[in-house]
């Protein structure tokens, strides 16, 4: 199969995979709140949370606006679980520290991700004011760190949080590299509760990030039952 026939095998089969979330909070958040959420994603996030075995944390690695966070926080409500959630992001929004002008605009990408970081605050603020998570400023490898510590962290809202032991369900939104997602995923296994889920932003067949490959190894692997292609890929640990 050609290169072109291959992707638009992929990117059809991504389409009748999809299954979205009809949630009117859900939608109404997304019309004010920026961000980049797949409909797929938040039906993964419902299920996860309506499913939960434990009451051990949820873990979000990377928020940019908190729209991802206040559907979580939502959910969390709805379902009526009182599980903590935390949350990391150190709004590096290209990813690579770059400190560069935009197009030559004259807005650099260091003010682009403040303006995202305040963003956040304001939104998670305002939509989640009853839960809101633990929103620690750092970098994926800090917070596992941490985590792996069970070190205490100051959150973006002021508060003193307690990192550290198991967790019910993570999703996974950080830098979107094949390495970079490998490493947050073992981090995450070494933390994860037996039943407990993983959801992979931007893992679908057709996504341009090639993390399909990592996704079918984590689904041959054993460990792992794959819940649903939606059409990112959606894991509960054995």
């Amino acid at each position: 199969m050609s290169v072109g026939l291959r992707e638009f095998y992929h990117l059809g089969r991504d389409w009748l995979r999809r299954r979205a979330l009809d949630d009117e909070f859900v939608r109404w958040l997304g019309y004010a709140n920026a961000g980049m959420l797949k409909p797929g994603n938040a039906w993964c996030m419902d299920y996860a949370i309506r499913n939960l075995r434990t009451g051990s944390p949820l873990v979000e690695i990377g928020s940019f606006a908190g729209l991802s966070a206040n559907v979580i926080c939502h959910l969390l409500r709805k379902h009526g679980r009182r599980n903590a959630f935390y949350t990391c992001d150190n709004w590096d929004v290209t990813g690579r520290n770059e400190t560069g002008s935009i197009n030559g605009d004259g807005l650099t990408f260091q003010e682009y991700g403040a303006y995202v970081r305040a963003a956040y605050i304001r939104n998670v603020e305002f939509f989640s004011p009853g839960n809101r998570p633990y929103t620690v400023e750092m970098t994926s490898a800090e917070f596992f760190e941490k985590w792996s510590r069970g070190a205490e962290a100051t959150d973006v809202f002021g508060r003193t949080a307690r990192l550290g032991g198991p967790i019910s369900f993570c999703y996974v939104d950080g830098v979107h590299s094949t390495e970079a997602v490998r490493r947050e995923f073992e981090s995450v296994d070494r933390w994860l509760d037996a039943g407990g889920f993983i959801l992979f932003d931007d893992s679908s067949d057709s996504s341009p990030f090639g993390l399909n490959r990592l996704m079918g190894e984590i689904a041959d692997g054993g460990r792992y039952e794959l819940v649903q292609q939606n059409p990112n890929y959606f894991f509960r640990k054995k």
